[in-house]
C-alpha cells in the first residue's frame, strides 16, 4: 500500500513528505524534533517542525486515527476548544517493507503546557482550582455540542492561560463519541470517569511528592464533579419571572457572560402566572458579537460593547408579537434588528445632547445607558424602562462626569 496523507489544507501534505515516515516515531532523529513538554498517552507521540509550523505526530491503528481525525474537525466547526487535526498519513512502511502504523498529525497549540509539567514546582490550592474550573468548563462545553468525552483526564488536556485564569483544551478525542444530544446517563457517565481519572492522576502526583500536602485527591476528583453540576444548572436550567420583570433575564444573562458563555436564543412562553424563559447558551469565538452586530443592524462596535448591545437587542426582540423564531410568518432577525436601530438605539442615543457625550460614541452612550437603567432597576427592585433611564442619567451622570473632565484652574 503506498503512503497516503489526508489533510485539511491542501498545502500540508508536500510540508510533511520531507518527514521519516519509513522511521517508526519512536526512532525519529532528535534534529527533527522540537523539545516540547509531553503529556502521558499510551501511544508514542512526537512534537516535530513541518515548515514554519509545530506539529504533534502519535502514532495509533488506522481505523482511530481516521476516527479521532474526523471528531477533531468536528469538534473544530462546532468552536469547541481543541487541538486542530491535520492530516492523518497511512501506508507507512519501514525499510525492509514491514507495515508501520499511521499517525494522526495534529497543529500544536502554543503556550499551552500538559499538567505534568505544571507539577514540576509545586502548585498553589488556589492554582489548582483554576486549573479544575478549566476543565469543568472545558467537559461542559462538550456535553453542550453532544460530545462524549470517554476518557477525561488531566492527561488528555493540555492547559494555557487566559488573563490570570486557565482555558482547557481537549488533546485527545480517541474514545470520544459525537450525538445530537447527550441524556442525562451519558453526561453523568462521563463525569463519573472525569472524577475516578482525575483522582488518579492526582494520587499518582502525591506519590512522587510533587502534589502540594493540602490538596487531597480523591476530594478533588468529587470537587470537579460538583463545579460541573453548578455550571451545567445554570446554563441549562429553565428561569420563570413575573411579568415586567426583565431585568431579572439581564440578569441571568450577565452571570452566563461571567462564566464565558454567551445566549444565542431565548425562548419566552407566555402564561397564566409570568413569562417561562428559556437560554439556550452557544460558545462563540472572539469577535463573534462584532460580526454578528454589524451584520444585523450595521453597527460597528468593540467587542464587549457589541455583546452588551446584541443582550438588549435580543431581549427587546423577545417581546415583539411578529418574533417567532422558526415560524416563516414570522418577522426575520435581520427585520426587527433594523427596526429596534430605528426605533429603540438612535431615538436613546439622540436624547443625550451632543455637548453632554464628549468623546463617547454610539455605541458606548448606549452600553453607558444600559448600565444605568441596570443599576436603578436593581434598586428599585422592578424594571424602570429606558426613558427613565435616560432622563436620570442626563440629570444625574453626566454633570458629574463633565465636572471630572473640567481642567482646574493652577
Amino acid at each position: 500500500m503506498a503512503l497516503q496523507i489526508s489533510a485539511t489544507n491542501p498545502e500540508h501534505p508536500a510540508l510533511l513528505l520531507e518527514l521519516p515516515w519509513q522511521t517508526p516515531l519512536e526512532q525519529w532523529p532528535e534534529e527533527l524534533l522540537v523539545p516540547l513538554p509531553r503529556g502521558i498517552s499510551r501511544h508514542v507521540v512526537r512534537y516535530a517542525r513541518a515548515g514554519d509550523e509545530v506539529i504533534a505526530v502519535k502514532e495509533l491503528a488506522e481505523r482511530p486515527a481516521l476516527r479521532e481525525y474526523q471528531l477533531l474537525r468536528d469538534l473544530d466547526r462546532l468552536a469547541i476548544p481543541a487541538v486542530d487535526a491535520l492530516a492523518v498519513v497511512t501506508g507507512r512502511t519501514d525499510a525492509a517493507g514491514e507495515p508501520l502504523e499511521p499517525v494522526l498529525i495534529t497543529r500544536h497549540l502554543g503556550g499551552s503546557m500538559p499538567y505534568r509539567s505544571m507539577f514540576e514546582t509545586t502548585l498553589r490550592p488556589a492554582t489548582m482550582h483554576r486549573l479544575m474550573d478549566a476543565l469543568a468548563v472545558l467537559l461542559v462545553r462538550l456535553h453542550l455540542a453532544g460530545f462524549a468525552w470517554g476518557d477525561c483526564s488531566l492527561s488528555n488536556t493540555l492547559f494555557r492561560r487566559d488573563a490570570g485564569a486557565y482555558a482547557a483544551y481537549l488533546v485527545d478525542a480517541e474514545t470520544g463519541e459525537l450525538h445530537p444530544r447527550l441524556s442525562e446517563g451519558q453526561r453523568d457517565y462521563d463525569l463519573d470517569l472525569a472524577r475516578v481519572n482525575i483522582s488518579g492522576e492526582l494520587l499518582d502526583l502525591e506519590a512522587s511528592g510533587a502534589l502540594h500536602p493540602s490538596v487531597d485527591p480523591i476530594d478533588f476528583g468529587t470537587e470537579i464533579c460538583a463545579r460541573y453540576k453548578r455550571l451545567w444548572d445554570e446554563l441549562t436550567r429553565t428561569s420563570v419571572y413575573p411579568a415586567g420583570k426583565y431585568h431579572y433575564i439581564e440578569r441571568r444573562i450577565r452571570r452566563l457572560n461571567d462564566l464565558g458563555f454567551d445566549v444565542a436564543e431565548m425562548q419566552i412562553e407566555h402564561a397564566s402566572n409570568g413569562d417561562t424563559v428559556t437560554f439556550v447558551p452557544k460558545v462563540v469565538d472572539a469577535g463573534h458579537h462584532q460580526r454578528q452586530l454589524l451584520r444585523l443592524t450595521g453597527l460597528d462596535a468593540e467587542e464587549n460593547q457589541a455583546r452588551r448591545l446584541l443582550n438588549d437587542l435580543e431581549s427587546w426582540m423577545a417581546t415583539q408579537d411578529d418574533y417567532a423564531p422558526g415560524d416563516p410568518l414570522g418577522a426575520r432577525p435581520e427585520v426587527l434588528a433594523h427596526r429596534w436601530v430605528r426605533e429603540v438605539f438612535r431615538p436613546t442615543v439622540r436624547a443625550v445632547p451632543v455637548e453632554l457625550r464628549g468623546a463617547m460614541d454610539p455605541a458606548e452612550i448606549y452600553h453607558e445607558l444600559l448600565e444605568h437603567r441596570w443599576f436603578l432597576s436593581e434598586r428599585a427592585q422592578h424594571d424602570i424602562g429606558l426613558h427613565t433611564a435616560v432622563e436620570d442619567y442626563i440629570a444625574t451622570i453626566l454633570p458629574r462626569a463633565r465636572e471630572t473632565l473640567r481642567p482646574t484652574a493652577d
